[in-house]
């Protein structure tokens, strides 16, 4: 969801840009645009932008994007140069129809962050996006003229949750739909917290704009509430922490009602639990292909977390998972071969748009060719190869533990599958690795100076932090046989802090030979050797080690164990490299600042905010490590 607007302002951009004069004027060619207001349930009125083929020899299907990102250009005589979601569903022909969600730009009503879904509706006020959607096919099957009577429901980021929100309580005449990096559950994975930890610059941004209230529909929100104005965003948030400054005239100040609810719901209280869709899932047996990307810095726990909980609740399912080497949303793009120091030898979002979304409409919602794909289809990052699994994770997966230990030492536990060289027992005496966390000189979360979020922070080098005394690793001796990690990747940490509350921030890194070789694409004077490739990272407030709802303080110098989940892979570690692990406790901007002690951290004031000496324990009682989830062949 967070800065997704912008990013489709440059996507379509970038996709116009490629498109020669002919192409441009497809739609007007080949569509009738009709603008109209359908009136749902409680009589709100809801805008909808109809893209209807002049061709009428024949009935189609509709395919459907709800968003509150405006179905802009308004008006009948304006078109919208690229419709659908790519450009061979477009030629193929569909009924489109954009519909601005309650309270969005030119719909009436009020908008709610990411609407609770409403499971036992008693009346016509009991309405949701389940609901509004219900109430529009129905209007659209009944009153579009050459409708085969089918409709397919799309949508990335925010859009993919309005998508998602159509499958509980569905209209029968859905019979497909795509739920991509759909937004999921903003306290524990997605946008506005990672684990309880708030994504401080991201939301900070997004909300600036978004958050915006408004007196009625409007076609432009206008400006934005403040201008930030800084080619600097880590000395510029340094000097906007505490949360509580977000409140001052100068920012927020309360005029966005999303800023306000973020900050008063500092735990998985009922206001979170209500906007997990996860729990209505169940029973779902429309077809249903849900996409995502390995480097999302928004979504990425949406798109695996939605799949699963399909799966899980929904035994009869028609369920499949797209993952593919793209950042949020970069699957809609005409073009993907590359994103940082990756080369994927092919154009990835192409790959996508022909061979598996257009196949995936055009099967359940034309009868036409056919859709026999496996039911997870992954990019493999590190061979750049396509892998196609029955089931995700796969089946033939076993838990490899990685064990910290003295001397930045990572080693596999002994009788593993995949030694490495020097491998041994982890040591068995009493040991820590030890770090000052200062609040006051958080860890950036990415290397450089930067006036937006670097995206490339998800594949970054990780060298660049290697020397603070902040931040600890431990490290593998060279492998001596390529590595498959596929699934979800668990820390068990061991810790103690002086102080009451502390974020736990870890890394896996994939550390590169020093004889690697250097692309010629690569600017000069760069090198490959030695470089630390992020391959997943994830952060946890540590107050919520036990239950998110219910958060308790670290007793100083007391070791406590620290669970954290990071979202899936399916990464190699090759033959000659070597894996790290890095621990720290600031992620910045990224992630606000704990102030390391236990409190409501959005009342917190500067004189709140303390240095704490943190260990990570690595003995034969406390034995923190990796556990990854290894590819039996």
């Amino acid at each position: 969801m967070k800065n997704t607007f912008l990013f489709f302002l440059c996507l379509c951009a970038l996709y116009a840009n490629s498109q020669t004069s002919d192409a441009a004027t497809f739609v007007k060619d080949n569509y009738t645009k009709t603008d109209t207001t359908i009136t749902m349930r409680d009589g709100i009125k809801l805008y909808t932008v109809i893209y209807m083929p002049k061709d009428a020899s024949q009935k189609y299907p509709i395919l459907m994007e709800r968003t509150p990102y405006s179905s802009a250009p308004y008006g009948n005589s304006d078109y919208n140069t690229r419709i659908g979601p790519n450009e061979a569903l477009r030629k193929e022909k569909y009924i489109f129809v954009y519909q601005d969600v309650r309270g969005r730009y030119m719909s009436e009503g009020h908008n709610l962050e990411v609407t609770p879904y409403i499971a036992n509706k008693k009346n016509k006020n009991d309405v949701d996006e389940s609901s509004d959607t219900y109430d529009t096919v129905d209007w659209l099957v009944k009153n579009i003229k050459n409708n085969n009577g089918r409709v397919g429901l799309y949508g990335i980021s925010y859009p993919g949750f309005y998508a998602t929100a159509s499958l509980p309580g569905a209209h029968p005449a859905i019979k497909a739909v795509s739920p991509q990096a759909p937004v999921t559950d903003e306290f524990v994975g997605d946008d506005a917290n990672h684990n309880g930890a708030f994504f401080l610059l991201d939301n900070f941004d997004f909300m600036n704009y978004f958050g915006k209230e408004r007196t009625g529909p409007v076609k432009d929100y206008s400006a934005q509430m403040f201008n930030i104005n800084s080619s600097d965003l880590y000395h510029f948030f340094l000097g906007v922490e505490p949360l509580s400054k977000t409140q001052s005239q100068k920012y927020f100040n309360h005029r966005s009602y999303i800023w306000d609810e973020y900050l008063a719901h500092d735990t998985y209280d009922d206001y979170w639990k209500a906007r997990n869709i996860r729990q209505h899932l169940k029973n779902i047996n429309i077809p249903v292909m849900v996409v995502g990307g390995w480097f999302d810095a928004e979504d990425l726990f949406g798109s695996l977390h939605t799949y699963e909980a399909i799966e899980n609740q929904s035994p009869q399912n028609n369920n499949h998972l797209v993952m593919g080497p793209w950042t949020h949303g970069a699957w809609g793009s005409p073009e993907w071969t590359k994103f940082g120091t990756y080369d994927f030898g092919s154009n990835t979002s192409k790959y996508f748009q022909d061979s598996l979304q257009t196949k995936f409409f055009n099967f359940y919602l034309k009868d036409k060719g056919d859709f026999n794909v496996a039911e997870a289809t992954v990019f493999e990052t590190g061979t750049n190869v396509w892998k196609n699994y029955s089931a995700w994770p796969p089946k033939n997966v076993r838990s490899e533990n990685l064990i910290f230990a003295d001397n930045e030492k990572l080693s596999f536990e002994k009788n593993n599958l995949f030694p490495v060289q020097g491998n041994k027992e982890p040591e068995t005496r009493n040991s820590y690795s030890e770090y000052i966390s200062d609040p006051r000189k958080p860890v950036p979360y990415t290397n450089g100076v930067y006036r937006s979020r670097n995206n490339e922070y998800m594949v970054e080098d990780q060298r660049f932090i290697a020397n603070r005394p902040d931040v600890i690793f431990f490290e593998t001796d060279t492998l001596t046989n390529d590595i498959t990690v596929t699934g979800r990747i668990l820390a068990d940490l061991f810790v103690s802090t002086t102080g009451t509350d502390a974020d736990f921030i870890v890394k896996v890194i994939d550390v590169l030979p020093n004889n690697e070789v250097t692309p010629k694409s690569m600017p000069r004077g760069s090198s490959m050797a030695g470089f630390q490739r992020l391959v997943r990272a994830e952060v946890m407030r540590g107050k919520f080690r036990n239950n998110y709802e219910k958060p308790e303080p670290f007793i100083p110098g007391k070791v406590s164990e620290v669970k954290i989940i990071l979202n899936d892979v399916n990464h190699v570690f090759k033959k000659g490299h070597r894996v790290m692990v890095q621990v720290q406790s600031s992620w910045f901007p990224l992630v606000d600042i704990n102030p390391q002690k236990f409190m409501r951290i959005p009342d917190a004031v500067e004189n709140d905010f303390q240095k704490s000496t943190i260990r990570i324990y690595h003995d034969a009682a406390n034995a923190s490590k990796i556990i990854l989830p290894v590819l039996i062949n």
